[in-house]
């Protein structure tokens, strides 16, 4: 990058996921209202586990999206896709906060709002992986590391921001209002961060690649880089399980096993990744000095041993204690956070890039990432044991540690040499 660059190229690589994950985290701030307005009145519980039903239908599409803005990105470029991505993501986010409902449209409205969704979850897929590219192969050798953290700090960003616009927006609205049509405020919103990453990104310089695919990305990757694309998806487990059971699930999980009010879950919860955020920088920082293998392995291995001991801290109703065993998964999940994208772009060829690191993250965060929390619910329920979640982590340890075995070191490895 010019000494002019970094910090736009970076800003217009995270945008996208902050925008992402805001949706992410409004959508579920405003689940009941969402489930009222776009279902029968029937049944309240029914409402809102269709709401969720179309917000996971959203995450199935991740993969298929990786694998068409993957191929867009190595055939025509980075920034066109990235392009493409933010607006695939603020418009419909923006059409969400403006479509009628069911009492309007009738079945019309929920048919409508899965379409949005699908729309999104194929922005999803492509966002993160393709931003990540971009970012690492626009950074200076000795900072690949970091930038490629700073994509991951976007995310994290976006759940922050979605979080604080609902609870705000909760303290200002009367509740009634809340629930007739001030839940679509925030949706409307969206649409401004998208048209900043939409100008962000139109005005980037794409650094030529000497290497652009000729044919099918997806059929090459498919046909000449199958290990490679299993190496991904299982050093791609740890973020999937670890990230979505220690900071997406555990906000109910602590309701239920601790017997805590949902704003202290909340409380704790936001705090835990409010600290995430440099533990990330400081993983990929770590990774740019003693290499990505090493950070990887002992982020993984600090999971592996401590998930069961975390978990059996926070069983326990004292904020310190909690916040103790929370911590050792930011520990954990935010090394691994922190050295991972950086670790999947350098092992990819340049001419498939996008499309493998897009294939190989995202059928394991859409399928197992977007089952762990169920998977995890069910496990309490069917054992009685409110740690076994902590196994589901470990597993997951256990499976990228072992990934992270096959991966070469590529720290000072120029891009270009493979």
């Amino acid at each position: 990058m010019q000494t002019s660059e970094p910090r736009r190229v970076i800003l217009a690589g995270a945008i996208g996921n902050v925008l992402e994950w805001y949706d992410f985290a409004v959508y579920g701030y405003f689940a009941t209202a969402i489930g009222r307005t776009f279902f029968p009145k029937e049944d309240p519980v029914a409402q809102v586990l269709s709401a969720f039903g179309i917000f996971a239908v959203g995450f199935l599409m991740r993969p298929v999206g990786g694998a068409l803005l993957g191929h867009i990105g190595d055939k025509w470029g980075r920034r066109t896709a990235l392009t493409i991505s933010v607006a695939a993501m603020a418009i419909p986010t923006f059409l969400v906060g403006v479509l009628p409902g069911y009492a309007t449209l009738g079945l019309a409205a929920p048919v409508l709002l899965t379409v949005l969704r699908m729309i999104q979850g194929l922005s999803v897929g492509g966002e993160y992986t393709t931003s990540v590219v971009f970012m690492v192969e626009q950074a200076p050798p000795h900072r690949r590391g970091v930038v490629g953290a700073m994509g991951c700090c976007g995310a994290i960003g976006g759940i922050l921001l979605g979080s604080a616009t609902g609870a705000v927006l909760a303290s200002l609205v009367p509740e009634a209002v809340l629930e007739d049509w001030g839940w679509r405020i925030p949706f409307v919103l969206g649409l401004l961060v998208g048209l900043a990453g939409f100008a962000l990104r139109r005005t980037l310089t794409e650094t030529p690649r000497p290497h652009r695919a000729q044919r099918s990305p997806l059929l090459d990757v498919i046909r000449g880089h199958g290990a490679l694309l299993w190496r991904l998806a299982g050093l791609s487990c740890f973020n999937a399980v670890g990230f979505y059971l220690a900071f997406v699930y555990i906000v109910s999980w602590l309701q239920l096993a601790d017997g805590i009010a949902p704003s202290h879950a909340l409380g704790i919860n936001t705090t835990s990744m409010f600290v995430l955020l440099p533990v990330m920088v400081a993983a990929g920082a770590l990774s740019d000095r003693i290499g990505r293998r090493p950070v990887l392995l002992i982020a993984t291995a600090i999971g592996v041993l401590g998930a069961v001991p975390f978990f059996w801290l926070m069983y326990d109703d004292r904020t310190s204690m909690i916040l103790l065993g929370q911590m050792g998964f930011v520990l954990a999940v935010g090394m691994f956070v922190g050295a991972q994208p950086t670790a999947m772009v350098e092992a990819a060829p340049a001419d498939v890039r996008c499309t493998a690191v897009a294939l190989g993250y995202n059928v394991t965060l859409g399928l197992i990432g977007g089952l762990s929390p169920l998977v995890a619910t069910w496990l309490v329920h069917r054992t009685g044991d409110n740690l076994s979640p902590a196994f589901l982590i470990l597993a997951a340890g256990l499976l990228s540690f072992t990934a992270a075995l096959f991966f070469k070191e590529t720290a000072r490895v120029p891009l270009d040499a493979r």
